[in-house]
Parts: structure tokens; C-alpha cells; sequence
């Protein structure tokens, strides 16, 4: 994030946050299955759909001049599709039998309905910036980050301010998302 985009350190860092971020994503899911964590399969689910995506955008430059958008494209958006719906059934699960984590899933679904109403408004080339690809870039990359981060912070941080954890990165990071849009769109 700090150093000069579309440098080599830039993109070497990121190559190795993106393979990171992926392998991490692969791991939550595996451990979300054999300890029944429903946190570790939203934070894998949104992971990997926030970094794949963040990539892929890189390659989706010229989609205003008809660029066509490739099968992993769609197979990415048909995985969040699922993740989706995925949340929405545990949410609704979950506060059936009382559980506020819930709320969290449903949550996790808004949000994931919002990226995938983004993403096809994208790849139908319904597009208000020329610099869509940069913005959908710095915005799915550091959302990934925040994902990641928060994670990492709620699992091994618990104290009297539990909420602090889940907090933080985004109080931190989504303003420098605002910034970096504002500064790019």
C-alpha cells in the first residue's frame, strides 16, 4: 500500500500479499470445515473473493472499448454468488436458534450482494470512471487486507473491548479507501 503503484516492489509485494491472501483464504476454509467455524468460512469466502477480484481487474482495463470478460471472471462471481447465498442461509439459521452472530452473516450477505451488483454493472460496461479498473484494484485490495487483518486481530486480541478488533481495520482503512477513490475517480 505505501509504496509507488505500478512499480516493481509494488507489484512484487503484491503478488506475494495476493498468493498470501489466497493460501490463507484455501486455509480458513479447511479449518472453517473441521472446526465448524462459520466466521473462518465468511472471512475465506470474502478473502478470496476480494483478492481474485482485486487482481482480475488489473487485466480488465478496457472493458468500455468491448473487452471481453473471461470464464474465471464469472466463475469468480458465481463463487461469491454462492458464498451469498451461503451467508444469508446461516444468518437466517443462526438467529433462528438465537445466536447473534446472525446479524454478522447477514451482514457479510449485504455486503457480498453489493460487490457482485458492482462487478455486473462492470462487466456490462456500465462504467462512470475511466479509471474503473484502478479504483475496483485499490478498493478490493485493501478490503482484503481489512478482511485478513481483522481476522488475524480478533482471533488473537480478545479483551474487554471485543468489538475492538472487528473495529479497527475498517475505522483505519476505509477512510484511505474514500481518499483513494476520491483522489483516482
Amino acid at each position: 500500500m505505501v509504496s509507488k503503484k505500478g512499480d516493481k516492489t509494488h507489484k512484487l509485494l503484491g503478488k506475494i500479499f495476493s498468493i498470501s491472501i489466497l493460501f490463507a483464504g484455501v486455509c480458513s476454509f479447511v479449518l472453517a470445515t473441521l472446526h465448524k467455524n462459520e466466521f473462518l468460512f465468511a472471512v475465506g469466502v470474502f478473502t478470496i473473493y476480494m483478492v481474485t477480484t482485486g487482481w482480475r481487474f488489473l487485466s480488465l482495463k478496457n472493458i468500455q472499448t468491448g473487452q471481453k470478460i473471461e470464464k474465471i471472471d464469472w466463475l469468480i462471481f458465481c463463487f461469491m454468488i454462492l458464498g451469498s447465498i451461503s451467508f444469508i442461509f446461516l444468518g437466517i439459521k443462526n438467529i433462528y436458534n438465537k445466536e447473534n452472530f446472525g446479524i454478522v452473516m447477514l451482514l457479510f450477505s449485504v455486503g457480498s450482494i453489493l460487490f457482485l451488483i458492482q462487478d455486473y454493472k462492470t462487466y456490462n460496461g456500465k462504467i462512470k470512471s475511466k479509471n474503473y479498473w484502478l479504483l475496483l484494484h485499490l478498493q478490493r485490495m485493501t478490503g482484503a487486507y481489512i478482511a485478513s487483518l481483522t481476522a488475524f486481530l480478533v482471533v488473537n486480541f480478545q479483551n474487554r473491548l471485543s468489538f475492538l478488533p472487528w473495529l479497527l481495520p475498517t475505522i483505519i482503512f476505509v477512510p484511505l479507501i474514500i481518499k483513494w477513490t476520491r483522489k483516482y475517480f
